[in-house]
């Protein structure tokens, strides 16, 4: 069974910290890498993905006062260890990206969503590092949801240090093609 938690100091981390520090997760790898670094944003929240009461995901949203009042970035910090879950085959662009079959569509960008406050802007953020799979991220997952309408490229922005694409979210778009199936349990 999946749930989704808050991020706590109270909950024991440390395998996965140390699992994303071996995939080369580095952004996920300790509490002042996925939580400390957004102290900053006016507003920031953190997730813990557990599968069987086992974490084994996690992502981030916070304020994002440089797009202006009411925006905010999702999906920050997202990584999923699929080693851990229950399925192990390969899924189409069209399955992953339109019908959001994936750990992505199914709870972290609702959980982002029910996050913001009502008529908020929301954005992903991409870039090509050969971080974590954010090459990936940049270069087709993105692509894909701006060519389906899901999300629409605003431009790149020096952000956090980095050349940064960002892409803001049709909520009404991403919750009409996710509800074509029944969501995951």
């Amino acid at each position: 069974m999946y749930e989704m938690r808050s991020w706590s100091e109270h909950i024991d981390l440390k395998e996965f910290y140390d699992k994303a520090k071996s995939k080369g997760y580095l952004n996920n790898s300790n509490q002042k890498m996925l939580v400390n670094c957004f102290d900053n944003e006016r507003e920031k929240s953190v997730w813990i993905l557990f599968y069987n009461d086992k974490p084994v995901g996690s992502v981030a949203a916070h304020s994002l006062d440089i797009m202006g009042d009411n925006n905010y970035r999702i999906c920050a910090r997202t990584c999923v260890f699929t080693d851990l879950l229950p399925f192990h085959q390969l899924r189409s662009l069209k399955f992953t990206c339109q019908y959001h079959q994936n750990i992505t569509g199914q709870f972290f960008i609702p959980t982002c969503i029910e996050w913001a406050p009502a008529g908020a802007d929301l954005y992903i953020t991409s870039n090509d590092s050969e971080t974590g799979s954010q090459k990936l991220v940049h270069n087709i997952y993105c692509p894909a949801l701006a060519e389906i309408g899901t999300l629409k490229f605003e431009g790149n922005r020096s952000y956090r240090g980095l050349k940064q694409s960002f892409w803001k979210l049709n909520v009404e778009k991403f919750y009409e093609d996710l509800n074509r199936y029944p969501r995951w349990k």
